[in-house]
């Protein structure tokens, strides 16, 4: 497998546009990417595309918008990690030679899907029957709720503790142009915010919303072509959850935990190298935990990480410099690429006034849905070097 390098980023604001239809969404975040890398459309060989909710073939659409046609393109749906999916086969691709130029987006119109004529609008909904946890209220707020209770119980993380990673990632926002939300709330009026599921408060987890990112991927040769800035692939594992694997040891997500430990291996670096980290902060809950099963500090001590500070500039690593999925939104088939997206423009550079100093190593975290016993359905790390 030959080196990859990602040559070209790009990502429209988040929010709620229900008149922004979502092919077109994807196309300006494509071309924002292609006009970093400097390349023209015909220069891309196929597309790879993460969505769940809007009209089929929406990755050929995409193509369309750019102005790219007769070449492959793969759609792909993997619940919040589609657009990791979507990266990971795109880089699978360029690794193994079968294309040298390819694009890899994310896009989700959650507010309205405006395509062929047809609207539908509200946010997506599993069917009854469709899950037999969902339909006995196990939706995503419980389970993370029921993670944090358990961390309380076995660590005595607070309730403040949690809340304090939403008021970091609030913060960070405010410095985003690219966010939903650009707002700081005090503590206290996190912890103030309607009770949505106990400990979690409103401001605590993510909204839903619209938005689209992409990525131009070619080999690390073929990089040195178009930018003095290439950043390069390191690490890309993507897994799923095994029945019951978490349900023995400490409060954790096993499934992060082994692919994590992938990545590392791969990459030949460790948690102590990382310089910025975007994370699956669908709830405050989830990124707490994740310090622990990403190795960032010791299994329990996810509580005194966010306390010291040690999460946020000027500490041991940035995490969530756009504000994450609490504060940047969560337009769900869009996350994984614009995680990807925010990384790749730390390590190069040119984040304004977010940006995290001398970044040099950055990595992704992408959870989506559920799979056996609870567990994730799919769980992506990226490693990405400058």
């Amino acid at each position: 497998m030959r080196e990859v390098a990602i040559i070209g980023a790009g990502m429209i604001k988040f929010g709620k546009f229900p008149q922004y239809a979502a092919a077109k969404m994807g196309g300006d975040a494509g071309l924002m990417a292609l006009e970093q890398a400097g390349l023209k459309p015909t220069q891309i060989q196929a597309t790879f595309l993460g969505n769940i909710g809007n009209p089929p073939n929406l990755a050929q659409r995409v193509n369309g918008e750019i102005g790219m046609t007769g070449i492959p393109a793969f759609n792909h749906e993997n619940a919040c990690a589609s657009s990791s999916a979507a990266f990971r086969q795109a880089f699978l691709s360029v690794a193994n030679e079968v294309h040298d130029y390819a694009l890899a987006v994310g896009v989700e119109n959650m507010t309205s899907h405006i395509e062929m004529g047809t609207t539908t609008s509200g946010p997506l909904v599993l069917p009854h029957g469709a899950n037999i946890e969902a339909d006995n209220g196990m939706l995503m707020p419980g389970v993370f709720a029921l993670l944090g209770s358990r961390h309380m119980a076995e660590f005595g993380t607070t309730p403040e503790q949690f809340a304090r990673v939403a008021e970091k990632n609030h913060r960070h926002s405010a410095q985003n142009p690219y966010a939903h939300y650009q707002k700081v709330f005090t503590l206290e009026e996190i912890l103030e915010s309607r009770m949505v599921c106990d400990p979690l408060t409103l401001l605590q987890c993510c909204p839903i919303g619209d938005g689209a990112a992409a990525v131009v991927v070619t080999s690390a040769e073929n990089a040195k072509k178009h930018t003095t800035k290439p950043v390069f692939v390191a690490a890309s594992v993507l897994t799923s959850g095994q029945y019951k694997e978490s349900a023995e040891g400490p409060a954790r997500i096993e499934t992060c935990v082994r692919a994590a430990n992938e990545a590392y291996e791969t990459a030949d670096i460790g948690p102590e190298d990382l310089d910025v980290v975007e994370l699956h902060d669908c709830f405050s809950i989830h990124e707490l935990v994740a310090y622990e099963d990403l190795g960032l500090c010791p299994k329990g001590e996810g509580g005194r990480f966010i306390d010291e500070g040690l999460s946020g500039y000027g500490g041991e690593v940035v995490v969530n410099p756009s504000g994450g999925l609490l504060c940047k939104g969560h337009p769900i088939g869009a996350t994984g690429v614009a995680q990807l997206v925010e990384v790749v423009w730390h390590l190069q550079g040119v984040c304004g006034e977010r940006q995290v100093p001398d970044a040099k190593a950055g990595l992704t975290h992408n959870g989506g849905g559920f799979g056996p016993g609870n567990a994730p359905g799919a769980m992506s790390i990226t490693i990405v070097k400058s």
